[in-house]
């Protein structure tokens, strides 16, 4: 994948209809696709403006977050999945630090304050060439109030 490019698949598993799973280049100029996907899915959901928003915003400083510390050339991918009520969002990328990011931070205040649950781990990558796969994980309901 080049770094401008983006792939976008629905997963066709019957358990599971509404996943969408987004890879683009870890780079900043590919925030507005991810935005754009999380906010068509919350609209799709018939989830209100402001939760939209909200998960518009969470979504990006997720994926900001994410991309500022990937490594060179790597993948971002953002995972969606609407539950009827919920919107989970797991975003992760390959990274070559061992550490979460910190949940002092003013991004990760943003972060709970605009969702529901919000959550991150590392994880060791298992293939070539090394390093660490850092996730986060939020979650969404509908009619939920931020701040």
């Amino acid at each position: 994948m080049t770094e401008t490019q983006s792939e976008v698949s629905v997963e066709d598993e019957p358990r599971a209809p509404n996943n969408v799973e987004v890879r683009v280049a870890a780079n900043l100029e590919q925030l507005s696709v991810l935005r754009a996907v999380a906010a068509h899915i919350a609209m799709r959901e018939d989830f209100d403006l402001d939760a939209i928003a909200d998960l518009k915003m969470a979504v990006d400083e997720v994926c900001s977050t994410l991309i500022m510390r990937a490594t060179p050339g790597s993948t971002l991918t953002c995972r969606f999945q609407a539950n009827g009520n919920d919107i989970t969002v797991q975003a992760t990328v390959l990274s070559d630090s061992d550490s979460t990011p910190s949940r002092e931070s003013f991004g990760w205040r943003v972060l709970t304050t605009l969702t529901d649950t919000v959550n991150t781990w590392i994880a060791p990558a298992s293939a070539d060439p090394g390093g660490y796969l850092t996730h986060i994980e939020l979650v969404k309901r509908r009619g939920s109030a931020s701040g």
